[in-house]
């Protein structure tokens, strides 16, 4: 796999040993009449464009480059395959394809799928045959139809704002990979019993009479525990106890590793790696308790993108440097804003001990709109599911910033099912309904939004927060209830350009003409939030500049900004004890 781009193995927490990564050169074709379907170009020999996946089209790393909207393109790749693989079952991964994506295999539909954000996969084995084969890979795109999430994709022809360059397409890995007849399509783990009793929920494709499922949990290399279990119907449920358990926490990323062996009448079958960290999550009053301790979280608001791949990083690597990017300067975790990130960099995060709140690209729907909980809620559902077993995830964030637009009722009804549907889902974690506005009547969380420049006054505000006067925006259409946890989400966003003359160069207030005035904004916004004994976290915006947006802590290539002095001054900021923290 040298010369093939992003070739390690896509989905870490659920490692299966026989697979084909098929990144690389796809044959691609723009229909910018979105006619392709009525011309059966599925059928087609040949496409005349090349592009590079896993990148999108709008994107250097492609090839392509196009950064016009595109309302419907086509991929398509020859690939061989060799006739023993078809003895067993053989599935097509796309880690993710914006947006409506249908899946045809030697001129055959497959399947769809809707959503640009979350990974799905088809069984084709019926369709293949020994030799070579053609897949076809057709995704529709339709950023401006208030019906489609975008995240922070722009709707408009140019970037602008907090808006960037949309993704059209594939955008991760797409990847075969060769089962069993009989295989193991996921195993849910509920790892948050820190005396060491984990729960596993192995399903199956289809069931299977006479099968038992054989664990082995290791840690550091050697081997804690064994354990087989009998499997009755699709989906089952095990428990395995680990002795003396030693809890995955913020910085002390302990990490089981498990194998899964699938045996059908006496014989082994199926075999998967996998991992899992044992994390307790707990509200205690104004407090999140991480494994019984009160952890003040120290986030960044990390966007995703990239200046050559847009969303997709150019390398594994790239996504480990962005969390030890934040690290450095004393963040424990980040908001994953307005996307799902790929199970990647869930996975490095999960290695470094790192917090993320799963979020979601919710922009671009209209979700007062009753239609819209029809398009929005499965993609969230798939997210939840397939990132539930990742222990850096410490809570669930499915909207931002929600407005009102047509139906106020509606909005409500939306979102409170949303979040209902995410608990029901996941116990374990909190969920904040939606950040920044508009709280409705049930959220774990009560966060806000505060894009106050000025440390004093925003110290004056949490100051009246403590004696009992909260800090709420837009408080005619919300209020705090005092007793729920509480953080501001996002705050900062000082803008800090190469060019500070460029009218271009966007962010909140106004730009500080010096580093020292940079640092020592940053450093009294902090302290005011973590001075507050009833505010658990704060988030600021953001980790790098992306495009036209310059109020990155470093610049859009990684690059540092400022002076390791003024960093050092960050770092200390970020670290000191707040109020709100110990027992």
């Amino acid at each position: 796999m040298k010369n093939i781009m992003r070739p390690e193995y896509p989905r870490p927490s659920f490692e299966r040993g026989e697979w084909q990564n098929l990144n690389g050169e796809w044959e691609f074709y723009n229909d910018v009449g979105a006619s392709g379907t009525d011309r059966k170009v599925y059928l087609q020999e040949k496409f005349d464009g090349k592009i590079t996946v896993p990148f999108c089209p709008e994107s250097i790393l492609s090839g392509v480059h196009n950064v016009d909207f595109m309302p419907s393109v086509w991929y398509a790749k020859n690939i061989e395959v060799d006739e023993n693989r078809l003895s067993g079952r053989v599935l097509l991964h796309i880690g993710a394809c914006d947006y409506l994506t249908t899946v045809y295999v030697n001129g055959k539909e497959v399947g769809k799928h809707v959503g640009g954000y979350t990974s799905f996969s088809f069984d084709v084995t019926e369709y293949l045959f020994a030799g070579i084969n053609r897949i076809v890979v057709h995704a529709v795109d339709e950023p401006r139809s208030n019906m489609q999430s975008v995240g922070k994709q722009s709707r408009e022809y140019y970037s602008h704002a907090c808006d960037y360059t949309r993704t059209t397409g594939i955008w991760q890995t797409v990847w075969l990979e060769f089962a069993p007849d009989t295989y193991l399509t996921k195993v849910k783990v509920t790892a948050t019993d820190l005396n060491g009793s984990v729960i596993l929920e192995p399903t199956l494709n289809k069931y299977a009479k006479n099968a038992k499922l054989k664990t082995k949990v290791s840690y550091s290399g050697k081997t804690v525990c064994e354990n087989e279990f009998e499997l009755c119907g699709v989906t089952s449920t095990c428990v395995i106890n680990i002795p003396d358990p030693k809890p995955w926490n913020v910085g002390e990323p302990n990490l089981y590793d498990i194998d899964y062996t699938l045996i059908i009448d006496g014989k082994e079958t199926d075999k998967v790696k996998s991992y899992f960290g044992i994390r307790r999550i707990d509200i205690d009053g104004y407090k999140v308790r991480i494994n019984g301790k009160s952890v003040f979280q120290r986030l960044i608001l990390d966007q995703g993108f990239y200046p050559d791949g847009i969303y997709t990083a150019p390398s594994d690597g790239a996504l480990k440097q962005d969390i030890e990017l934040s690290m450095n300067l004393g963040f424990n975790g980040a908001r994953l804003h307005q996307k799902v990130f790929e199970e990647r960099y869930l996975y490095h995060a999960d290695k470094l001990g790192y917090l993320v709140w799963g979020e979601f690209g919710d922009w671009g729907i209209d979700i007062s709109k009753p239609e819209a909980l029809h398009e929005m809620l499965p993609q969230w559902i798939e997210s939840v599911e397939r990132d539930y077993n990742h222990p850096c995830i410490i809570g669930w964030c499915p909207h931002n910033e929600t407005w009102d637009f047509q139906n106020r009722r509606q909005l409500d009804t939306n979102i409170s099912a949303v979040y209902k549907a995410t608990k029901a889902i996941d116990k374990t974690r909190p969920v904040i309904d939606t950040s920044g506005n508009y709280h409705t009547e049930k959220t774990d969380i009560f966060d806000v939004h505060d894009y106050e420049q000025n440390g004093e006054k925003l110290k004056e505000k949490m100051q009246e927060h403590d004696c009992g006067k909260y800090n709420v925006t837009f408080p005619d259409r919300q209020s705090y209830d005092g007793k729920t946890p509480y953080m501001i989400s996002e705050i900062g966003g000082i803008r800090w350009s190469k060019n500070m003359d460029n009218g271009n160069a966007w962010g909140y207030g106004d730009s500080p003409k010096t580093m020292d005035e940079f640092v020592n904004r940053y450093v009294s916004l902090v302290k005011a939030i973590m001075s507050s004994k009833y505010t658990f976290g704060f988030c600021y915006t953001q980790l790098t500049d992306v495009e036209q947006e310059q109020n990155g802590l470093y610049y859009y290539d990684r690059s540092p900004k400022f002076k390791e002095e003024y960093y050092e001054k960050i770092y200390k900021a970020n670290v000191a004890k707040a109020a709100i923290e110990g027992e």
